[in-house]
């Protein structure tokens, strides 16, 4: 029997394009521009800055969830919690074979090293990749 956790945060987790999640949760644990880190109840008010990396959520009734964050933003005021990210998605949504070429792709251009190669951009494409994969591969 799983025992539910009764100290919750509202959590929404928002792109420009969609909404991937909304609902009450216990904590998130998100990838912050200076390290990752755990929100819980009543936790002070903040504002932070989110990297490219792994958003895990512990559901009132202790599930974990995993989601793919692209980088964004995160609030917290009052046991709400907003973030705004440039691109989420839940990890059974994301595309392995699709992560994984781009992966391939963004490797392949860091390797050619011409002037015309943004090798920040591939370099972000590669680490977008990485992430999509770890994050898919909690779920398998």
């Amino acid at each position: 029997m799983t025992e539910t956790i009764e100290k919750l945060i509202h959590l929404d987790l928002v792109t420009p394009e969609k909404s991937v999640f909304s609902g009450e949760i216990a904590q998130i644990t998100a990838p912050g521009t200076e390290g990752s880190f755990t929100l819980l109840f009543n936790h002070a008010d903040l504002v932070s800055s989110l990297e490219i990396g792994e958003i895990k959520l512990t559901t009132p009734d202790g599930a974990i969830l995993h989601f793919f964050c692209g980088g964004g933003f995160l609030e917290v005021k009052k046991n709400k919690v907003i973030v705004l990210a440039v691109t989420a998605e839940r990890s059974e949504e994301i595309d392995l074979a699709r992560a994984e070429a781009a992966r391939k792709r963004a490797l392949d251009r860091l390797k050619e090293k011409k002037e015309e190669i943004d090798s920040a951009r591939a370099r972000a494409a590669l680490q977008r990749a990485i992430s999509r994969i770890r994050v898919q591969a909690r779920t398998s």
